[in-house]
């Protein structure tokens, strides 16, 4: 096994994050085939589906193999409180959006992007750090063995 398999594999904070950031890309992909697929019955329907899809199985992978906590904590504690997480950088990106089109009624669609992806950037990684030191932390075994 390479280094930096061995690395990657194993329980620091440089591969969580690096496991992290794959979970985080690969729900992107899930939201945006979810919306594609739902857009022609509304963008809230498809923004609404794509969200709690990719939410959930981010909040799930993010469980079993990016903090590697599923013997430690249950399904439904990960999906509500990952999940409240990612209802939070919602809101926090969404009053960011609000607030550059208050204050700049001209913005482009590309500085609204470049805003939500740095937005997106901060709250990604105030999420990990929550997510590694309150949700998926150290916490007693759910079966423990005596």
């Amino acid at each position: 096994m390479s280094v930096l398999a061995r690395r990657l594999g194993g329980d620091g904070w440089f591969a969580q994050l690096t496991r992290f950031a794959v979970v985080g890309g690969s729900s992107n992909v899930v939201y945006a085939l979810s919306f594609l697929l739902l857009d022609a019955y509304g963008t809230l329907l498809a923004n609404a589906v794509g969200v709690a899809t990719s939410t959930v199985l981010a909040n799930e992978l993010h469980r079993r193999r990016t903090f590697r906590a599923a013997d430690r904590v249950p399904w439904f504690a990960a999906q509500w409180e990952g999940g409240a997480l990612a209802l939070l950088g919602l809101i926090v990106s969404s009053l960011a959006l609000a607030g550059l089109h208050f204050f700049f009624p001209d913005a482009t669609g590309l500085m609204s992007i470049t805003l939500v992806i740095a937005v997106s950037a901060v709250v990604g990684g105030l999420r990990f750090v929550a997510l590694r030191g309150w949700v998926f932390g150290r916490r007693e075994p759910l079966l423990q063995q005596t």
